[in-house]
């Protein structure tokens, strides 16, 4: 090739190279320009589940912070029905797709649902995870009338009299399921000689556990605290590494010598798949700052929960692994639909 050529093809690839670079840039600074004008309305968060539970308490702790923080109004909206299915199943078939309508939703309504119903709607390809924001250890709890003392008495008790023994949840693989399962098959009781009374959240559940209604409830912390502190309800054991800082005289389930249990309870945002990069990059960062909050952090005490963030990518990834161990718990129960 003669120098001249040489050098003509040379410069070409310069200016190539440099189109692209502007082309890039370019890209770059209108994402960060939607970034920084996202949102731009009212954001609508669905809460697939009645209020006054751990999402729902979650959910408004989360918006309030939100309306300030972006200075939009960010609105709860309670849609519950069908285990979590029916406020779901609305944001992501119907819902806009542009971050002006997530949802805000518990494991019960995520990797619970999906392990347990194969014939849902819609399907983890039709929802995209932004981020993780709080956790809520289960909480073991009957009626504060019921006999049991302590975990160690129902124990006993249910592996002599497992056909009498109810429990309510949000259906049969929802996360009240998966904590009876593991309990139950810790302590050597008969999972399938037992009743699971279907209910519409814990705001449904704790009131008929505490009118001695059904004999356990398996829920947050943060959901059976009111009760408990009003002397409705008692918690027998709390399932965490250590003990819950709001109940600190609880003994965890391990200290009663009740293990294997890692079903665990947590809350995050989602929305429909088709959500733009730059709407899940501003939940991420936003949320994260949020859980970093003292005015947040203090609201959080308020309603008993504890911050436990993951960005979106490992949300994802702790999702599908959840899924694929509650969806084979499900399937050896029998529970899959």
């Amino acid at each position: 090739m003669k120098k001249k050529e040489l050098f003509g093809l040379l410069s070409g690839v310069m200016a190539l190279s440099i189109a692209l670079s502007g082309c890039t840039s370019n890209a770059a600074s209108g994402d960060q320009k939607k970034v920084s004008e996202y949102p731009t309305k009212q954001i609508e968060v669905i809460v697939p589940f009645a209020a006054g539970g751990g999402t729902d308490l979650s959910a408004r702790a989360m918006s309030e912070y939100l309306s300030e923080e972006w200075g939009k109004s960010v609105v709860v909206i309670n849609k519950p029905g069908a285990g979590g299915a029916t406020g779901t199943q609305e944001v992501l078939k119907q819902g806009s797709k542009d971050g002006h309508t997530v949802l805000v939703q518990s494991v019960s309504a995520v990797s619970a649902l999906y392990a347990g119903n194969t014939h849902l709607p819609f399907s983890m390809k039709d929802q995209k995870f932004l981020a993780k924001m709080t956790g809520d250890p289960l909480a073991y709890v009957v009626s504060a009338d019921s006999p049991f003392q302590n975990i160690n008495d129902l124990n006993e008790w249910v592996k002599k009299n497992p056909d009498k023994f109810t429990f309510a949840s949000n259906g049969p693989t929802a996360i009240g399921t998966f904590g009876t399962i593991q309990w139950m098959d810790s302590i050597g009781a008969d999972f399938s000689k037992d009743s699971l009374v279907a209910t519409n959240g814990s705001g449904d559940a704790l009131p008929k556990v505490a009118g001695g209604h059904i004999t356990l409830a398996v829920q947050g912390v943060s959901e059976v605290s009111n009760l408990t502190k009003a002397g409705k309800l008692k918690i027998l054991g709390i399932e965490a590494p250590e003990r819950s800082p709001f109940f600190p005289d609880v003994p965890t389930m391990k200290e009663q010598g009740v293990n294997n249990i890692d079903v665990t309870l947590w809350y995050g945002v989602t929305a429909p798949s088709g959500t733009p990069d730059y709407v899940v990059k501003k939940w991420e960062s936003t949320i994260n700052k949020m859980i970093k909050d003292p005015k947040f952090l203090k609201k959080l005490d308020s309603i008993n929960v504890r911050p436990n963030y993951a960005n979106a990518a490992d949300f994802t990834k702790s999702v599908k692994e959840e899924t694929k161990d509650y969806t084979k718990i499900a399937k050896e129960k029998g529970l899959v639909k």
